[in-house]
């Protein structure tokens, strides 16, 4: 089991966990790993951190577990920059994926439908999640290897499969 990336805990909390992951399988090249983040673990940095260190350049990742805090938001094509949404957020499943950006460095794009502590939810990309108790990630790599370029007229990095 591997350990690391310590710099993505929260300062507000006095117990700091370490990001553990596992590789759980692999077959002519693809891996799938579980990772499991802590309390206090920022879950955005920590898993761009994870897919940097292990050279992941295209992959799928599911998770599920909650979050102490968590920012929320959703593109605003007409100002070109996220919008946050606001609320307390808890409990979350998190579906995304990861690819290289123009720099050949991890590019993490992530979709959360995170519980508002009430029963009801709402749906954006994760900007930032502080976990807690728990975030159970797995992460199986794909066949090829996809990249993401900044598409100007929109202001955001999309897969480009002809540039994959």
């Amino acid at each position: 089991m591997r350990r690391g990336y310590e710099f993505c805990t929260s300062p507000s909390l006095p117990w700091q966990g370490i990001m553990k992951s596992k590789l759980v399988a692999e077959t002519s090249g693809q891996r799938t790993f579980v990772i499991v983040l802590d309390p206090g673990e920022e879950a955005f940095a920590s898993l761009t951190a994870f897919a940097g260190q292990e050279g992941i350049a295209d992959a799928s990742l599911m998770a599920i577990g909650a979050f102490e805090k968590a920012t929320v938001g959703w593109f605003d094509f007409q100002s070109k920059s996220y919008r946050k949404i606001p609320g307390a957020m808890r409990g979350a499943e998190l579906i995304g994926d990861i690819a290289v950006d123009e720099e050949d460095k991890p590019s993490v794009h992530i979709h959360v439908m995170p519980d508002l502590g009430d029963g009801s939810t709402r749906g954006g990309h994760l900007l930032e999640g502080f976990v807690r108790p728990t975030l159970e990630v797995t992460v199986p790599e794909s066949p090829g290897h996809l990249r993401r370029r900044k598409r100007s007229e929109l202001c955001i990095a999309l897969i480009d499969l002809e540039a994959s």
